[in-house]
């Protein structure tokens, strides 16, 4: 690849800049990238692409100028040497981020491949396509990466993004992180967006990301609630009014299907009669969602004054705990996940499983025990995706016995002896 310089405006009567060129070829791009540096273009030689040092046209600061027209050509041709032997991309943003750093003197980051995942966050923030849980993943995602490079001692380049990365990183997720198979395949995906985002941004030519496959989700056993377990916490009495609180939302979101983070949008305002009226911020493009309210959905709003006793999603997590021990939910139950091939189980408590995504998964199971179909859950819990939508349903035991007892609930023949 070779480099040259030329005029921002080589007809002009006045100074005019002085600009470096060269072409990415597998970019399809031409690079250019102002030096600062001014000259008259009638001493300026169009031939050896420098400033004229003999005659009557001679630039005064001809050695000045190609004493910096120099550093430029050199600090080229040292990236795209030294990119070649690091078998790294020589890209047009790695070339700029280097000018940078040298000419304008610009912040040095961590390393190109930080850089650019930094630029992704921002613009993407900036432009306003993310819903803060995703922001809050991407940033997670960042710190894994971090943490896999320290420890892993994995230098972490955009042409170090192979087959090879892809075995150290599954092992670093799933052995020291602990990571199960649902987690490790949602971070895998969020990973190759931002390395799509690096390939079409010219950070990378490397595409080997795209060969990368991963695990296949497993829908893990949750817990929801039955009818008589919602009775059972309502008619707890709670010695501390803030727990009575806690478990008053967490029933309001059994009754109505709705996100944790959903719950900060009610008001008065959205309320007609019996229904709440949702514009809801994840997924700013979907219509107003209608809500029917409940006797007991209403009741806890007018407990509240419409205006529900919410802290944070993960402080509501730790004390739904503690409310779902105090009202007796102490039974055990089984956690199987997956890592890798290994089917992992747990037995836990029943208040130990319980969480705020509980009561939208008990709100769609109830319903659909009652026979009510996909398409009006939808409505009302926003899902798009009817396979998300029914991956919230939870089969109980005695659901499955009821069913099979009135499939098979025939008289049975007296049997001879054998």
């Amino acid at each position: 690849m070779t480099s040259t310089f030329y005029l921002k405006s080589p007809n002009s009567d006045v100074e005019t800049l002085i600009l470096f060129s060269c072409y990415f070829k597998l970019e399809g791009k031409k690079f250019v990238y102002s030096t600062g540096e001014k000259i008259l273009p009638i001493e300026w030689d169009q031939n050896s692409k420098s400033p004229i040092t003999r005659g009557k046209n001679k630039c005064k600061y001809a050695s000045t100028i190609n004493g910096q027209l120099g550093r430029y050509s050199l600090l080229f041709d040292k990236m795209e040497a030294r990119c070649k032997a690091m078998d790294e991309d020589f890209t047009s943003q790695l070339l700029k981020k280097e000018f940078d750093q040298e000419f304008k003197k610009a912040p040095t980051g961590k390393n190109i491949f930080f850089d650019a995942y930094d630029e992704f966050i921002n613009l993407k923030i900036k432009n306003m396509d993310w819903a803060p849980s995703t922001k809050k993943r991407y940033k997670n995602i960042k710190n894994i990466l971090e943490s896999f490079e320290v420890d892993k001692k994995y230098n972490l380049t955009f042409s170090s993004i192979n087959q090879k990365f892809l075995a150290e990183f599954t092992d670093y997720c799933m052995t020291t992180k602990k990571h199960i198979n649902n987690t490790y395949s949602r971070n895998l995906g969020l990973f190759k967006t931002f390395m799509y985002w690096a390939l079409e941004n010219n950070y990378t030519y490397n595409e080997e990301f795209k060969k990368f496959k991963r695990k296949e989700r497993v829908i893990t056993n949750q817990v929801a609630l039955e009818k008589v377990d919602l009775v059972k916490l309502l008619n707890h009495n709670f010695k501390s009014e803030s727990l009575e609180k806690i478990r008053d939302v967490f029933v309001f979101s059994c009754t109505t299907g709705m996100r944790f983070g959903e719950l900060k949008l009610i008001s008065e305002n959205n309320i007609s009669g019996n229904t709440l009226q949702l514009k809801e911020e994840k997924g700013s493009s979907k219509d107003v969602r209608s809500i029917p309210l409940s006797d007991i959905a209403r009741y806890i709003l007018k407990k509240y004054d419409y205006q529900l006793p919410l802290i944070s999603n993960q402080k509501h997590n730790d004390y739904i705990k503690d409310v779902f021990k105090l009202a007796g939910f102490t039974q055990k139950v089984e956690k199987a996940s997956t890592r890798g091939k290994e089917v992992i189980r747990e037995s836990m408590f029943f208040y130990d499983r319980v969480s705020t995504h509980t009561a939208r998964r008990t709100f769609i199971t109830m319903m659909k025990r009652e026979g009510k179909s996909d398409k009006l859950i939808s409505k009302i819990t926003g899902h798009n995706d009817l396979k998300t939508l029914n991956a919230y349903y939870q089969v109980e035991d005695n659901e499955k016995k009821e069913a099979v007892d009135q499939v098979f609930n025939f008289r049975i023949p007296l049997l001879k002896k054998a």
